[in-house]
């Protein structure tokens, strides 16, 4: 099927993997978790264009794709080469078997098991890193498993010298889980490090500032905050409440894609973390979120995967926002030849 016949194919809910609840109305995901083994994962693979050790490199902006291993160094320096990124934002399997479903990409494993994959990822992460850089690590905690691995990722990231923790952010979901005898878990954990001295340019939110007060003499005239602000909205801190999760509500969705980020929060590290024109890289490339980024924003991206299947997911997202602008297919199947 060409391109121009599956770009409009929300017309058509029973061929774009829409499907409705007739008993609710509501519409739904069709295309099932693109980590699940068995005959989807068959179908699918024949449709990728890369296979393990392949990079695309695109001819417009110099981004790369891969199908490779975070864990081996090799990889790594197979698509990133000489150069040195001062920004690496990488969202690594959290350990957590989610939807009680543990798979290849979405694995639990012992914890020693876990920590020894994250030391080999960030070993070869500081390694491509310039001498000034920032280094983001999403990561979660299974409150069933004593919060694992969130404080044992924390403390091993201590043996790294490079490092310097920064700050410690948490992204807040629009929905979440839990339970009638729990607190609704609707939080993100995103760790932030730095290796040097990079410089760090400040940004805002869409929030306005609205709260009067905390006066402070500036030359000689008592002034409050607000008077004093560059800015009419406020600041983002390491509590981010203005953005949206990601579900099939907001175009940028990939269907399929269990563990996708917002757009809006990676494009707040690239803007934060780097210049135009400069090298950003995601290990773990998933629905390619790191790479729509840098495209929006005028950066170069070198992301990779171990699974072929998000490796073109990834490619073919950034070749539908080129033609038609739109930053992911929504509830639209991203393999329309699948449906």
């Amino acid at each position: 099927m060409k391109v121009k016949e599956w770009q409009n194919l929300n017309l058509f809910p029973e061929l774009n993997g829409v499907e409705k609840d007739k008993n609710k109305g509501r519409t739904t995901e069709k295309l099932q978790r693109l980590d699940f083994h068995g005959q989807l994962r068959k179908e699918i693979l024949p449709l990728c264009r890369l296979k393990y050790g392949d990079i695309w490199e695109d001819p417009v902006r110099g981004h790369k794709v891969g199908v490779l291993d975070a864990t081996k160094i090799e990889d790594v320096k197979k698509i990133v080469g000489d150069e040195k990124a001062p920004l690496v934002i990488n969202d690594p399997p959290y350990n957590v078997a989610v939807g009680n479903a543990n798979t290849k990409n979405l694995f639990k494993i012992s914890l020693q098991k876990y920590l020894d994959f994250s030391q080999e990822w960030v070993k070869n992460a500081i390694k491509i890193m310039d001498k000034n850089a920032h280094l983001y690590v999403w990561i979660g905690a299974d409150y069933k498993d004593n919060f694992q691995p969130l404080p044992d990722l924390i403390i091993l990231m201590r043996e790294f010298k490079e490092l310097k923790p920064r700050n410690f952010i948490t992204l807040r979901n629009q929905r979440g889980y839990g339970t009638q005898k729990n607190w609704m878990w609707i939080r993100q954990e995103l760790l932030y490090y730095v290796k040097g001295n990079p410089e760090f340019k400040v940004v805002y939110t869409d929030i306005p500032k609205v709260l009067r007060g905390y006066y402070k003499v500036v030359n000689g005239e008592l002034l409050e905050n607000l008077e004093r602000s560059k800015s009419d909205t406020i600041r983002p801190g390491n509590v981010w409440i203005d953005i949206q999760q990601v579900f099939y509500r907001l175009e940028e969705n990939v269907p399929g894609c269990y563990a996708q980020k917002p757009l809006k929060a990676i494009e707040r590290l690239v803007l934060t973390g780097s210049k135009r024109g400069k090298l950003v890289v995601d290990f773990f490339a998933h629905s390619g979120t790191t790479l729509i980024a840098g495209e929006k924003l005028d950066r170069k991206v070198f992301t990779f995967d171990i699974d072929p299947i998000f490796a073109e997911i990834t490619i073919r997202r950034l070749e539908l926002y080129r033609k038609t602008g739109q930053m992911g297919w929504q509830w639209r199947n991203p393999l329309p030849e699948n449906s």
